[in-house]
This record gives C-alpha cells, structure tokens and sequence, in this order.
C-alpha cells in the first residue's frame, strides 16, 4: 500500500462500520452456509441456517465444551466434516495455553484484509515508515508440533513470523534477521535482536514487540547486557555463548568493527538513569508499537520511564480467535484505548455482564462484583450493545467456532458509525479468593492504579505485581507481590514502612464490597504487600517460559497459582507489610 494510497483503506473503514448489521448478517450467513452439515452444526440446525434457529439452538461454549470435536479433528480420527466444512491447513494455540484452535486458508485472507485497515490508521497518524526506516521488532516463535492427523499446531504469532511473505519482507523492512527469529533460545534470540537494532540504530524509526511485557523485556535485558553488546560491535566478534548456527551466521553479515558506533552506544548507556534511552539509542523513533492495555497496563508506568516521551500505541486487539479491533485514535493514552471492532471478521455477540455497584466514601459509583449473565439475559448483536454496558464476548467463526466464548470482558465507550468501540476491561475469571468472596483480574488492576500512586513522590515506579490468596492460616489473606524501581531523583530515599501500609490499606479500601465486608468481620486478614528484588518478574518470566509460555505472548499471571512460581517470588522478598486497619 503506497503512502498516498492509505485513504482507500480508511475509505473501507468507514464503509464497514456504516454497514456493519448488514455485513454481521451476511457473515453468519455465509459461516452456516457452508457448516450448517457438519457433525457439530447439525446436532442443533439440522442442516438449516436461519438466524433465529441458530440463536436459540447452537449452545454458548467454552473451549472444553468443543474440545472432542478439535481432539477428531487433530487425531484423524473421523473422515466427515466435523466443526467446519473447510479443509483445515493447521491449529493455532491460545493464549500461549494447549489449546488447539482450527486454522484455515480463510484465516489468511482476513489477516491481510485486517493488517491492510490497521496500516491505513498508522500511516494517516504516523505517515509510512516503511518508506523511511526499519521497525525494531522483538519477535520470537515456539515449536510447532504435529497432530496424529498430521496438522501442524502452533501458536498464532509463530504462524505468521514463518510465513513466507513475512520473510520476502523482512530485510528490507526490520532489522531482526530471520534466523534470529526462529531460534527457539530466546536469550539467544533477544541477544541477536537487539545486537542488530542498535547496530542498525539509525535507520530504525519504531520499536514494539506484541505485548507491552515484551518490550519491556527486551530493554531489561539491554540494561543487564549493554557492555557484552558494546564489546561485539567495538571488535566485530560475537559472544562465544551465541552457539545458535542460525544467529550467528545472521549477526555476522552486519557485525563489522566499528569501535566509534560502540563507544557511542557505551556512552549513552553509562548514564545513571536510563530515563528516556529509547530516545538516546534510536533517535528517529516515532513511536512505540505494543500491546498495553488490560493486563498489559501495569507494564506502561515503567515503559514511559525507558521512552523518554515517544507515544506508546496499542494498535489493535486480536486473539487466537480473530483479529477484530482496530484502534482509530493511535496517539490516545493506553488507559483512555479503544478500539473499534470490524464487522467482517467474525461473527459478534455480547453477553450482558451484571454489576452490582455501591456508593463509596466519595459518593462515586464503583464496581464491587462483576460476573456473566447466568442465562437470564439474551446476548445482543454488535450494533445492539449500549455505551457504558460491560459485555462478555462470544465470536462465531468460519473456523469452527460457534457462539464461542473468547472469555474477554470488554466495556463499550461510544461508535463509530454504526460500529460500538470497546475498551478492554479484563478476563471473565476469578483472580483471586481466600473464602466466599471472588476478586477479579479488574478489581486488582483497579486497586494496583490507586495503591501506586502514593510510592510515586517517594521516586519509586511499580514495575511489576502479581497475587495469591494464602490460606496456611486461618483466616486467610491476599499476599500483592510489588516489585519497584527507582526514579531519577530518588536520590537513594528507601522505602517508608508507613507509606508502604498505607499503600496496603489503599488496595483494601479500593477492593469490592464484600472483601471489606469480610475484613471488617475478620473472615479475611489484613492484606499483605510483599517488595521483591529487582529482576524477580524477569526470573518468574523465565520459569513459565520453560513450562512451555510463549515469549512473544507471555503475560503475568494476576494471580499465582504454581507452588514453583511461588517460592521464586518468597525467594526474593525484600520486605514485607501490612495494612493497619482493623477494620474497613
């Protein structure tokens, strides 16, 4: 797509979100068309494809509930046409989790549809880079493996990063090298990559990975190694430890002496603060191109300390289900992302989230609990949605999915055109409990962004929290891993014992009604915050990578919930503190 072309882009953008109940309704129509006689479909439609009919007899799913019909498909066990007519070329993952989602030629062509849309909005905001330098992406595959049947199962982001088109593109367009890519060592990988941005550092005018925690990682590890990178550049040698054929002989073809680009490099580094050196080190840069919304919030905080100012734009919203929104406004604010959903991916439906909400001490309604509708209420198409309504999500795809639930819970923030916009609320699950009270990836998240704020004038930022309930007593209570940094300026303050229990009393106050219930009857402890060494969300990355996480996908967990993870965290405790209150 030329620079000058990106208005035909933009100009079927505002065509699909005018038309978006007719393009829903033609979608569905086309999905049970063609899979209305499969072995899944025909149990309920009978081979008929009406609307209606398939509203009130195709079941709302989870994964499990479509798991024996994927198990036929992946061990060849059945001839006939189980979830979808089509012939299915593969299986991606979800979630980095082992979940095998059916993947389909269609799936590309909707891919490049939806990559060309989300193209058009970064070069209206941003003019066309591709035409001006190279992006600085981190990337990383996990292996694929093969089905009995023979299909090939991998996760979405390795797919594409093999795809043959990604890599006629790649030289001219990134400065990762293929090889470094593809190498399942990701140290190895991450080495290479980032040996090839910075010597490469001029030409490159934007940085990103797919998630904020990537990206994060990835100047984390920069920070531990910069003197080792220096070293290669100054002698034109890589690191004897870099045994991978494939990223050596990558990293060889640009490696040359240059010990003036090295001393540079070294000199930007050796500053005390590492504030702003995004800017430093890639001066040309534009902007910052991540996921950081959901879960990925917490990571932003610590991010736009390494920016120094470049925007952080989260470009879109995907899953191994589809991609399906795009964001209009690039240049918002992480908190303030919406993104608008396109009517010919997949087929939407909502679920009404209930909310039970209470009045607090500043007479501002908050939410206490948030949980799907228990069948009482009928999912409503994407154009029927209401503004400021939370909604479970359920797609129905050409890849076998039907009234499937994504398990997102996405709030909606207006239109456009005729399109609702989202904003990313959180997963539809139970992150944390310790008796009868159920708190919520959303309800911590919440209380993380109100605790935060009191350690900010003490120069530290909160570079990475995670919970678990502990139950060894009775009664039980929230432990809240925090890992801080140091600001410039901080001037060697440590942390204030009474600063840090009131940040624990600050998370009790903004956690939902029955948990202060519960504290002010004694039912659950005070809450706990535990500080741990720099390093230690790296080291807890590290372990779910080895348990087989995606690198490129990795996030968090909210809430601990393996002993293994757990004794990496304890192991690292700096100090430990608790909310004074007695009573809520």
């Amino acid at each position: 797509m030329a620079t000058n072309g990106y208005e035909a882009g933009l100009k079927l953008l505002e065509e699909l979100t005018t038309d978006a109940q007719q393009i829903q309704d033609q979608l569905l129509g086309e999905i049970l068309s063609q899979n209305a006689g499969t072995v899944y479909l025909n149990r309920f439609l009978h081979g008929q494809t009406d609307k209606q009919l398939f509203k009130k007899n195709v079941p709302i799913v989870a994964y499990e509930d479509l798991r024996p019909y994927i198990d036929l498909i992946a061990n060849g066990e059945a001839s006939s046409d189980i979830l979808l007519a089509e012939t299915v070329a593969g299986s991606g993952t979800s979630g980095g989790q082992p979940k095998l989602i059916p993947f389909t030629a269609e799936n590309t062509n909707k891919t490049a549809m939806f990559n060309n849309l989300y193209r058009s909005v970064m070069i209206k905001n941003f003019g066309d880079i591709n035409q001006v330098g190279k992006r600085m992406e981190l990337m990383f595959v996990k292996p694929e493996v093969e089905t009995p049947s023979g299909l090939k199962a991998s996760a979405v982001s390795t797919r594409a990063f093999k795809g043959s088109g990604f890599r006629a593109i790649l030289p001219k367009l990134y400065t990762s090298p293929f090889e470094a890519i593809i190498c399942l060592d990701a140290k190895q990988s991450m080495y290479c990559q980032l040996l090839c941005g910075l010597i490469q550092r001029d030409e490159v005018v934007m940085i990103g990975s797919l998630f904020a925690s990537g990206v994060l990682r990835g100047f984390k590890f920069l920070e531990n190694n910069w003197q080792e990178l220096c070293s290669n550049i100054k002698t034109g040698q890589i690191s004897g430890w870099i045994t991978d054929s494939g990223c050596k002989n990558a990293a060889s073809v640009i490696l040359k002496p240059d010990p003036e680009l090295a001393d540079l490099i070294e000199n930007i580094c050796s500053y005390k603060s590492w504030e702003g050196i995004i800017r430093k080190l890639w001066p040309r840069t534009k902007y910052i191109g991540t996921i950081c919304t959901g879960a990925m919030i917490q990571y932003t905080e610590e991010l736009e300390f390494y920016c120094g100012g470049i925007p952080l734009v989260s470009g879109f919203y995907a899953c191994s289900e589809g991609a399906v929104g795009v964001n209009l406004e690039p240049l918002s604010k992480p908190s303030d992302v919406s993104y608008t959903f396109l009517p010919n991916s997949v087929y939407y439906e909502f679920v009404p989230v209930k909310e039970e909400c209470v009045t607090n001490s500043q007479n501002l309604v908050e939410s206490v609990e948030t949980k799907s509708s228990d069948g009482d209420t009928e999912p409503v198409d994407l154009v029927n949605v209401k503004p400021g309504q939370c909604y479970e999500l359920l797609v129905t795809s050409s890849t076998g999915l039907y009234r499937y639930r994504v398990g997102d819970i996405l709030r909606v923030t207006g239109f456009h055109n005729n399109t609702p916009q989202f904003r990313f609320v959180g997963r539809e699950n139970v992150a944390l409990g310790v008796d009868m009270e159920k708190t919520s990836e959303v309800d911590l998240l919440k209380a993380m962004t109100e605790a935060k704020t009191l350690v900010d004038p003490l120069g530290f930022i909160l570079t990475g929290f995670t919970s678990y309930g502990d139950t060894s007593s009775t009664p039980g209570h929230y432990v809240i891993f925090w890992e801080l940094k140091a600001k410039e300026g901080n001037n060697g303050k440590e942390l204030d014992p009474k600063v840090m229990e009131e940040c624990c009393s600050r998370i009790e106050d903004s956690l939902h009604f029955t948990y202060r219930m519960y504290r002010r009857e004694n039912i659950i402890a005070a809450l706990e915050i535990r500080v741990v060494k720099q390093g230690t969300f790296e080291a807890l990355m590290d372990y779910f990578i080895s348990r087989g996480a995606s690198l490129s996908q990795y996030k968090t967990p909210v809430c601990i919930k393996s002993k293994e993870a757990l004794e990496i965290l304890d192991s690292r405790v700096l100090g430990k503190f608790f909310s004074p209150k007695t009573s809520m």
